[in-house]
């Protein structure tokens, strides 16, 4: 497994396991178990997803079964929107190692640039974002979280933040996939020493995915005799850009980190990135303040 040293010292697998919007443990045993079987070591999950309880319970039962130990697993979770600001985030944080049924985390993220309740362009929203990560730094310096990060941030909010921390973050987790080649924020990451992380590789998992069904994207797997999902990760990671795909399906989990065996060359990684529209197919930070 190729892996990323982060600005705080730790090291993290290039590739990871998502899973928003899996739910129920039936389901997780047996994603996860595929996962951990295929050589997944990485997980990532957030309070809003609303599984940490299990995903904690679920590795605690299954770690032996393939003769690893929590040391040997990276846990990421992430601050909801509605737990920012003083007095909540730090009790957020160590709510999650408590479901997680774990002694720290090995990342934690702010989850939206935004909070709860505030209209996006409310100035308000910096003063949260401040609050949360001033308390997510206590956590650091008590143990129970080895890096801090963010999601969804914009440039913007990266270089305000970077006025106040006293600890940088390690991670920019954002959509990221050819659709929305987001060069800006990957610039403002590589000037700081900070490791961007991509959700949504695949594009979304709607009736109609227009990422994965990208007429390029098919040629390319044809040529290259690998599946649409292998191109787009392996897009992301032969740009340092670690991946989080997501799967219920065993096969595709283990098909989804089959990454490492083949590479792109620089014409169709050009004919992939040409295919930018900046399109948000999740979540678009544009408008918080």
């Amino acid at each position: 497994m190729s892996v990323v040293k982060l600005s705080s010292g730790f090291e993290m697998p290039i590739i990871g396991f998502g899973t928003y919007r899996m739910q129920g443990y039936d389901l997780l045993h047996k994603a996860i178990d595929a996962a951990l079987r295929s050589g997944y070591r990485s997980f990532d999950t957030a309070s809003v997803y609303r599984n940490e309880q299990d995903i904690g319970k679920i590795l605690k039962e299954l770690l032996p079964k393939y003769n690893l130990q929590r040391k040997d697993i990276f846990i990421t979770s992430k601050l909801a929107p509605y737990e920012q600001g003083k007095g909540n985030a730090l009790k957020a944080c160590l709510g999650s190692i408590e479901r997680l049924n774990c002694d720290y985390l090995d990342l934690y993220l702010i989850h939206w640039p935004g909070t709860s309740k505030l209209q996006p362009g409310d100035v308000k929203q910096k003063q949260f974002r401040k609050e949360s990560w001033l308390e997510l730094e206590e956590a650091h310096k008590q143990g129970k979280v080895r890096s801090l990060g963010v999601s969804n941030y914009l440039p913007k909010h990266i270089e305000e933040l970077l006025t106040y921390c006293h600890m940088k973050p390690a991670v920019l987790q954002t959509e990221f996939h050819p659709h929305l080649d987001q060069s800006a924020v990957k610039k403002c990451c590589q000037d700081h020493g900070i490791h961007l992380q991509a959700y949504s590789s695949l594009g979304t998992s709607g009736a109609v995915n227009r990422v994965l069904s990208d007429p390029v994207v098919a040629a390319i797997a044809q040529e290259t005799k690998r599946s649409p999902a292998q191109v787009l990760l392996r897009w992301a990671v032969q740009q340092g850009v670690g991946v989080l795909p997501m799967s219920r399906n065993p096969e595709h989990i283990a098909e989804n980190i089959d990454i490492f065996s083949f590479s792109l060359t620089e014409q169709q990684m050009s004919r992939l990135s040409a295919l930018d529209q900046q399109a948000h197919y999740c979540w678009d930070p544009t408008e918080i303040a």
